[in-house]
């Protein structure tokens, strides 16, 4: 994966971000994205795409990828946003974000996926980069830890969810919850459209939940 970032480097290209996100597909709670930088010499050996490590592995090092990274940021788009600009937008935003609130701006940023944003940096899109891309998958480690960091927090407001076990996403247990008792203010209401046609008469009015 190193050696992946490394054969980007050149003459104009000497520190690279690598940028990704966690959180497209839940249900409530930001999309949280990462930006990181490393020296060309640094490698942090387990450094992996995060849906690949467990929660320990992720906690674990995450403390390494900040203590070794020559700048690093994390950046949130709250649920309202999403509905309001859809999550592949809200998404490149949060990344975008993220590379805006980096103390050392790089020459080249490597972003997980096919979608971009508008930078005055080049940016090249990596399909499976955190499976690829050394920078791209601590990116990606940091954006879901701190993602689920939230979650664990915010479902202290919202208990009856069990985010901090299910981190927002579909599962059966959220989406009976969701049907028994209906969305907090922390849903994505874009998200729930299908979870409510299937389950109540079509008159019913989501904009009832906002």
């Amino acid at each position: 994966m190193k050696h992946f970032d490394n054969s980007f480097l050149s003459d104009d290209i000497e520190l690279i971000a690598g940028v990704d996100e966690a959180g497209r597909g839940p249900l409530a709670g930001p999309v949280v994205a990462a930006a990181v930088i490393f020296s060309p010499s640094v490698f942090i050996e387990g450094v992996n795409d995060s849906k690949k490590l467990s929660e320990s592995q992720r906690e674990n090092l995450y403390p390494v990828i900040i203590e070794k990274s020559l700048a690093y940021a994390v950046s949130a788009v709250s649920p309202g946003k999403i509905d309001n600009i859809n999550i592949l937008n809200a998404s490149l935003l949060a990344m975008l974000n993220s590379i805006n609130k980096l103390d050392v701006k790089p020459e080249l940023i490597l972003i997980d996926g096919n979608k971009s944003f508008n930078c005055d940096i080049p940016v090249r899109t990596i399909v499976k980069g955190d499976s690829k891309s050394f920078c791209i998958a601590a990116a990606s480690i940091l954006a879901k830890v701190a993602r689920d960091r939230i979650m664990k927090r915010l479902s202290g407001y919202y208990p009856a969810y069990q985010w901090e076990r299910n981190k927002g996403y579909p599962t059966k247990q959220h989406i009976e919850t969701l049907k028994l008792i209906g969305p907090s203010p922390l849903h994505r209401k874009t998200f729930l459209r299908k979870i409510f046609v299937d389950e109540f008469e079509p008159e019913f009015n989501l904009h009832s939940f906002q």
